[in-house]
């Protein structure tokens, strides 16, 4: 059976979200934000590399979806809709055609536009 839902469990909480609402996860210290399609944002406390993790671990089947850019951000990639590196420069869309502007390093944006061209042949 696939799983298709991401559990992340603390002593107060835990939070269940569907791996296809993740747009991206950016990190701030020792938090996480999960950036949802539809606008909503939840922060929990996890580092990026644990996020990163738990990903890997709980939806292998999926996880290939979610690639890590740079020190503070995994995006996934199904909402990728414009890469320019030499701009900085990353927007997501979601299915609600609602657009997210990030910024990465030049290097990054370069490796993640090269990954998708490369994904198309």
């Amino acid at each position: 059976m696939t799983r298709t839902h991401l559990i992340i469990s603390t002593s107060n909480d835990l939070l269940r979200i569907a791996a296809s609402h993740i747009l991206y996860i950016s990190s701030e210290g020792n938090y996480c934000n999960f950036f949802q399609t539809g606008g909503e944002m939840r922060l929990v406390t996890y580092q990026l590399g644990q996020v990163e993790r738990m990903i890997a671990e709980q939806l292998p089947e999926l996880s290939q979806h979610f690639i890590r850019i740079g020190k503070s951000l995994i995006i996934n990639l199904n909402y990728v809709y414009y890469i320019h590196p030499t701009q900085q420069k990353l927007v997501l869309v979601d299915n609600q055609l609602n657009r997210y502007s990030l910024s990465a390093s030049k290097e990054a944006l370069k490796a993640l536009k090269e990954l998708i061209e490369k994904q198309q042949l």
